[in-house]
């Protein structure tokens, strides 16, 4: 096996994935496994449960890698519509959990000396998109807090990436009924250079390979994955 071919190899390290049982979460979790890692996939709620977090690494016990992928249903408000209730419940479910995420994790991490966070964000906090106030929001905050956190804590050999992901094929955004739509099907030929929805293992693979020692160079950098829908 080349050294080029093993430095994109996973093999004895822990990963552990949050909200695994939906999004993009089994996609992800197949991805892992088959670049060699041990996936400990958690399903359960981040958002209304400050302590969860820490019970969840607590449970994992030695984690090399935590990708932090949460989601939920995008609502389609329009920006004047936005409710106060709305604005929280999105927030509580995407961007507060990170900072106990890390807060769970970094000890151990700061004490070998290496560790990867990876945030699985949204293109749609690079490109601007209407009815989309609340949720835009939230993901911008993801993708600005792992470009702090990242420059912060790649002293310590934690390295903290994000990918940026839109028209990547998965049931919470992209359903079967959704991709049958023409009005869907002629949008992703106007506005997508590639002109298909990325597949789930296309996506999974480049996380995986984020969280590779090849990739150890990255630090506090968002990749968008959307078929050139934004570029850089």
């Amino acid at each position: 096996m080349s050294k080029l071919h093993t430095a994109t190899r996973l093999d004895g390290h822990r990963v552990l994935i949050t909200q695994a049982d939906t999004f993009m979460g089994p996609a992800f979790c197949e991805g892992f496994a088959a670049c060699g890692a041990e996936v400990i996939a958690d399903t359960r709620a981040l958002a209304d449960d400050p302590q969860a977090p820490a019970a969840m690494v607590a449970e994992a016990g030695h984690v090399d890698a935590l990708v932090i992928h949460l989601a939920l249903p995008a609502p389609s408000t329009l920006a004047g519509d936005v409710t106060d209730d709305e604005w929280r419940a999105v927030f509580a479910a995407m961007v507060d959990p990170m900072p106990r995420l890390l807060a769970a994790v970094l000890p151990q991490m700061r004490e070998r000396g290496s560790g990867n966070v990876l945030v699985i964000g949204s293109a749609g906090a690079l490109r601007g998109q209407k009815r989309t106030a609340s949720y835009s929001a939230a993901r911008g905050a993801q993708l600005a807090w792992v470009r702090s956190v990242g420059l912060e804590l790649a002293p310590l050999g934690v390295r903290v990436n994000a990918i940026a992901q839109n028209f990547v094929d998965n049931p919470t955004y992209f359903g079967p009924e959704v991709q049958a739509n023409p009005r869907f099907q002629e949008r992703l030929k106007r506005e997508v250079p590639l002109g298909r929805l990325v597949a789930p293992h296309e996506d999974a693979l480049f996380a995986a390979y984020l969280c590779s020692p090849a990739a150890a160079c990255f630090v506090g950098q968002v990749f968008p994955v959307c078929g050139g829908w934004v570029q850089g």
